[in-house]
């Protein structure tokens, strides 16, 4: 699948700009590390895409999300690794993460809405005004984004990175798309 089909089956898919926002950030994050790894950039971009296809049908059964979408996308023919990586990123299903693909997207996933959450709190709200200490400062602030999973976030030691390398990787990728996601 191309990337202007796999936006399009997005737009079909999610009514939410929030959640549309939030794929592309997942995406530029992926992207990003697999260029890191030296892995396929189109393949963990598509991952990271496509994580939350599923979402607007199931925000409100943690039991169906990430399985209906990996069922829709397997059924348009992705790559098995990329359905497994989707299935697996929701950890309520409590799939063991094989791949570094598995790895990264379970991680990337709140960490871009603590990124968001750390441009929305600066006078300015752009990714630009965000750096690295500032949000590394913030990490252990419970009541800074607050949805975002600290311990799915550090899951980054698996692969081999520590949690402020994780956060700048990040953080590069986020405001490479900034204009984008209008942040």
């Amino acid at each position: 699948m191309e990337r202007t089909e796999a936006l399009a089956l997005l737009k079909e898919n999610l009514t939410n700009r929030n959640l549309f926002n939030h794929s592309l950030a997942v995406e530029a994050v992926m992207r990003r590390l697999a260029r890191h790894f030296e892995q396929d950039e189109e393949k963990w971009g598509l991952a990271g895409l496509l994580h939350d296809i599923d979402y607007d049908r199931t925000k409100d059964d943690p039991a169906r999300h990430s399985l209906e979408g990996a069922e829709m996308l397997a059924e348009l023919g992705l790559p098995e690794d990329i359905v497994y990586a989707i299935k697996v990123h929701n950890e309520y299903h409590g799939l063991p993460r094989l791949s570094l693909m598995d790895q990264a997207l379970y991680a990337t996933d709140p960490l871009t809405g603590f990124i968001v959450a750390g441009a929305l709190i600066r006078p300015e709200k752009k990714l630009a005004a965000v750096e690295v200490p500032f949000l590394m400062k913030r990490f252990n602030e419970k009541a800074f984004a607050r949805g975002a999973n600290r311990e799915t976030m550090k899951a980054c030691s698996e692969l081999g990175l520590s949690l402020e390398e994780f956060v700048g990787l990040g953080l590069e990728a986020m405001k490479s798309i900034a204009a984008e996601m209008k942040l």
